[in-house]
């Protein structure tokens, strides 16, 4: 047999072989049949096998086409037009009806009219966040430990550390926040890590070291993330911003933590990170880390746990008198995990920890361009320039509360969970999810939408975060939750709010909450997608200019 001709296939050369023995139009008949059925097969192949299913696709394209017949297309951009007005009816709500500026002052403001304006500014919204009534978002507020930090931030709000020779106080301070964290967790000798912004680049940047790590080490090209469906959508920001396929696991749906069979299913020779929470977002739940770290030992895949939620509790519950499963370095397999300094850290928004088991992993997540006319460039982060004043007021932050003051609000916080838990389990009509590990309490209803109760809530003052698939409600218990009386009125507002929604569990959800209720049951993903986009122009509604 002779190569005969080459085909060309996409990047690929393809070789026909054929008998020496046949004529030339027998083997350019052959050559012509063969590379038809290649070409139709690598077109079904490709087709097929795509990161997204084929069933995905086919009813996106059934939802696509659907929208262009006019009837249709008119309807949905009627609605849209709608949501969009109300989003934007919200924020003006919001503003309480104040000016906007717009446009630069012609001459400069003065002090006072400056921080009266701020003031203004920062009261603006309908809910008690200082008082307890919100759900997560802000963790602790204390004015004392405000004025420490106004202070530490101010001092240090000029400085850079992408300039160490001339700041090298704040690398110094970022360093020491690293390597407390890291203990924290129990990394080894070899542990290390940096500051970030915040969890989702914490989560960013352990997803971008793994994907070069796989790059480099195993000649993985096409990185592949497996993760359960509860993972912070994190993950699934940094697939879509580094090329990386993103594989979701389910959950089990009385534990509400990963099922570890599919995970172990879902490996492939692509697998460049195994991904487990501590606890997950949703439901408070932990994964079973042990088992995910078992998994990245037996296939030699990286496993991140993300704590950024609750991370900040978990590492101190031990000595609170609360003992849980392992999740941190002290399991052999795990190696990087991301903590939210800011949340239950108590340090100010914008700062996050994420940690290496070994530098190997942390010099993939670092940015460095050699060939640059303005000289070697290297960089840690996604940012090149960063605040060192958040990263002092951070360092500030650890040291104020100390080893004492973090072990006895996790005491306060975990203790107030679990008796608002308890009590939420004696309501008739609610179930909790799962079984809270931490600071977060899930509840759903088999009876009636759950919507309703949120919405009941929302009148009420509180702020609660809407789940979805199936729908729930979940309240982040946080250190203004453990206040006197806080957590008796809430579970006082729930029980008077149940009491009325059990006297009719049928009726529909209403009001905005509807909205919620209606994108749980929207089969077209793509229009949800579009309300969340009209949601998020919303946020930086100005008045057009006439």
């Amino acid at each position: 047999m002779e190569p005969l001709r080459t085909v060309r296939i996409g990047a690929d050369s393809l070789r026909i072989f054929v008998n020496k023995s046949c004529s030339k139009l027998e083997a350019w008949q052959i050559v012509t049949v063969t590379a038809t059925t290649v070409l139709a097969g690598v077109w079904l192949w490709e087709f097929i096998f795509q990161e997204e299913s084929l069933v995905n696709r086919c009813k996106k394209t059934i939802f696509r086409l659907a929208r262009k017949i006019p009837s249709i297309s008119q309807r949905i951009d009627r609605e849209m037009k709608k949501i969009n007005e109300t989003f934007e009816q919200e924020v003006i709500h919001r503003n309480q009806g104040n000016p906007y500026t717009t446009t630069l002052p012609k001459s400069g403001k003065n002090h006072h009219d400056i921080v009266q304006q701020v003031e203004q500014y920062l009261s603006f919204g309908d809910y008690n966040w200082k008082g307890g009534f919100v759900s997560g978002a802000v963790y602790n507020y204390n004015p004392e430990l405000i004025k420490l930090l106004t202070e530490v931030y101010g001092r240090a709000s000029y400085t850079n550390p992408l300039h160490p020779d001339v700041f090298p106080g704040v690398c110094k301070m970022e360093a020491e926040v690293v390597r407390i964290t890291a203990s924290l967790f129990h990394g080894g000798p070899n542990s290390c890590g940096t500051m970030t912004t915040g969890g989702t680049e914490s989560i960013l940047m352990a997803c971008k070291a793994y994907r070069d790590y796989a790059r480099a080490e195993k000649g993985i090209h096409r990185p592949e993330i497996v993760l359960p469906v509860t993972a912070h959508p994190a993950f699934e920001k940094a697939g879509s911003y580094f090329g990386m396929r993103v594989t979701y696991v389910p959950i089990d749906p009385e534990t509400t933590t990963v099922d570890i069979q599919a995970m172990k299913k879902a490996i492939s020779r692509n697998t460049c990170m195994l991904v487990g929470s501590a606890p997950n977002y949703p439901y408070g739940t932990i994964d079973d880390i042990e088992a995910i770290a078992a998994l990245g030992i037996q296939y030699n895949i990286p496993v991140h746990v993300d704590a950024c939620l609750g991370g900040f509790v978990i590492i101190f519950m031990a000595q609170a008198g609360y003992i849980l499963p392992p999740f941190d370095f002290s399991i052999p397999g795990v190696t990087s995990i991301s903590a939210d300094t800011h949340k239950y850290g108590f340090a100010p928004k914008g700062s996050s920890v994420v940690l290496y088991s070994d530098p190997k992993f942390r010099h993939h997540q670092f940015c460095v361009s050699t060939d640059w006319p303005g000289g070697v460039y290297g960089s840690p982060t996604i940012n090149g320039s960063r605040a060192g004043g958040i990263i002092a007021a951070c360092w500030a932050t650890l040291m104020y509360f100390g080893l004492d003051g973090y072990v006895d609000a996790t005491r306060k916080i975990i203790k107030t969970t679990k008796y608002i838990e308890k009590e939420l389990r004696k309501m008739e009509g609610l179930f909790v999810f799962g079984t809270p590990a931490s600071s977060v309490v899930a509840i759903g209803s088999k009876v009636f939408h759950i919507y309703r109760l949120s919405d009941a809530l929302c009148k009420r003052g509180w702020n609660l975060n809407p789940l979805q698939f199936p729908p729930g409600l979940h309240l982040c218990v946080t250190y203004m939750h453990t206040a006197d009386g806080i957590a008796e009125r809430f579970l006082s507002d729930v029980r008077e709010e149940l009491a009325i929604i059990m006297k009719d569990p049928g009726k529909p959800v209403e009001g905005k909450f509807a909205m919620y209720g209606m994108s749980h049951s929207i089969p077209d993903r793509s229009i949800v997608g579009d309300f969340t986009r009209f949601f998020l122009d919303s946020m930086y509604y100005t008045p057009s200019s006439k």
